[in-house]
């Protein structure tokens, strides 16, 4: 049922935002743990979901789901916004809303990406990563050796981007929450649904040093702000630790600049009428299971890899409006993932619209104790297992990484994730199929496939099921009918 009254509502996303660090167990070091404490105060007024997931993964693919409540990976890719595709602005602009999208993530606007499209009004925050933005100062020096950087060209060009910087308002967080807070001291008695979209702490990681000084002090080694994909053993333990803590840096930066939000939100009195949501598109590894990034990217060549926890689980929080008399410090283990946070936004709107996702609101209300027995994280799976595609689906218990037994490789398959380049898909390593019970083993160290197929047969079947309800192609689906370690 949709809520009677409407509600305002806030939406920040901060790209690759790990869950852990949002509960305090991020550990850069030994003893040393990453520090959000603007967004933990907020999680400690809220409802926290323990067990969000991603959908379609990564980063366009994930605004794809977020702007239309669907499983995009079903028909799409990292692509541009389809213009007959109906988002989620639209919708409740014939509600009497007026929305408003502040961003610094370029993918979703360059290139013609126009993830715009719907909104009332825009502003994209420029400078981060390949954005073309600036063309000097003409001398870059790297701060790390070439080989180690995913793109000694893109790192040249955010380097050059963001070269003027003198003060903290420098920093392009600052900038995107100085945006939001001036929209909203100008628009606070309107309805309103404004979406703020934070590209950090993806990398390049480049806060201001203190921030990493907090974390790392004494480092006197190469910085590897943006490192290249893949197993992470090119790094030494000490640089290793040192990507941690800049990672952690550039999340304790962010953490202070929504902050300011927040703060902004309640001095214009909001709270009362206006919900708000924060979440993120995806984690990444740094270090766990032998990995740095979230895929394997080796110059022209693009590679899968598993969705695991790290990457796959992404914290969810919802504060709600206080008119509507919400628990506070309430925490969900209920499975819920990105379309989710569609459903529920038109739902605080008044909205009957119906999207693929579900709305969070009877859940907190108690109507309900589940919304679902699975969740599916993954790329796309329109150029089928090409690359070493497994998507990933977690049940209350178990995570499954399914690798289908079709082993050749089609030719001329292409993607433009993780950062909009052309590479050729190609698999990297063994593609296996994986089975980790998440209750006993959270690192997921212990592939557990050749004791337990039953349960990884029933979460197969799950998914192939999923994928039928989602009126997905058939060619799509084929595939998944026989899998390693499953069916053979």
């Amino acid at each position: 049922m949709a809520s009677k009254k409407r509600y305002n509502v806030i939406l920040i996303v901060s790209d690759t935002f790990r869950n852990d660090l949002l509960l305090g167990e991020f550990k850069v070091k030994n003893g040393v743990y990453a520090r959000v404490p603007n967004l933990k105060k907020l999680a400690e007024e809220s409802v926290l979901f323990r067990r969000a997931y991603c959908a379609s993964f990564p980063t366009v693919p994930n605004r794809h789901d977020l702007l239309t409540g669907k499983y995009t990976f079903t028909y799409s890719d990292w692509a541009p916004l389809p213009k007959d595709e109906v988002v989620l602005p639209q919708i409740i602009k014939e509600l009497g809303y007026v929305s408003m999208l502040v961003g610094d993530t370029p993918h979703i606007f360059k290139d013609g990406f126009n993830y715009d499209r719907g909104f009332d009004g825009w502003l994209w925050i420029r400078g981060q990563e390949n954005d073309r933005y600036r063309t000097d100062p003409e001398s870059i020096v790297l701060p790390c050796k070439p080989e180690k950087l995913r793109s000694v060209e893109t790192t040249i060009q955010h380097m050059r981007n963001n070269a003027l910087r003198v003060f903290e308002e420098d920093w392009i967080p600052a900038k995107t929450s100085n945006a939001a807070i001036r929209w909203l001291e100008r628009n606070y008695n309107r309805n309103f649904f404004l979406y703020v979209d934070f590209f950090d702490p993806h990398e390049p990681w480049d806060p201001p040093e203190y921030y990493i000084d907090q974390y790392d002090p004494n480092y006197k080694g190469e910085k590897v702000v943006y490192p290249m994909y893949g197993p992470s053993d090119y790094l030494t333990k000490e640089e290793l630790e040192h990507c941690r803590a800049m990672y952690a840096g550039e999340a304790s930066l962010v953490d202070k600049w929504i902050g300011r939000i927040l703060e902004k939100v309640e001095e214009l009195g909001l709270w009362s009428n206006t919900a708000l949501i924060f979440t993120s598109d995806h984690g990444f590894y740094l270090g766990e299971h032998g990995l740095i990034g979230k895929s394997i990217v080796m110059g022209d060549v693009h590679g899968l890899t598993p969705l695991y926890e790290e990457v796959a689980h992404v914290p969810l929080v919802l504060r709600l409006p206080d008119s509507m008399s919400p628990k506070k410090g309430f925490k969900l283990d209920a499975l819920v993932q990105t379309p989710d946070i569609t459903a529920t936004i038109l739902d605080l709107a008044g909205s009957n619209y119906r999207v693929e996702g579900s709305s969070l609101l009877p859940l907190i209300r108690g109507e309900s104790s589940k919304l679902r027995d699975f969740v599916v994280s993954t790329p796309s799976i329109i150029h089928g297992p090409s690359g070493g595609l497994r998507p990933t689906i977690t049940s209350e218990d178990w995570s499954l990484i399914l690798s289908s037994a079709e082993t050749q490789v089609r030719k001329n398959e292409y993607t433009l994730i993780v950062d909009g380049k052309l590479r050729v898909l190609k698999p990297f390593g063994k593609i296996d199929t994986e089975l980790y019970n998440l209750e006993r083993d959270k690192q997921q160290e212990k592939n557990l496939i050749d004791t337990h197929k039953e349960v990884a047969l029933a979460l197969k079947e799950k998914f192939i099921e999923m994928l039928r309800k989602l009126n997905t192609k058939e060619e799509l689906i084929k595939p998944w009918y026989k899998c390693k370690k499953i069916d053979l």
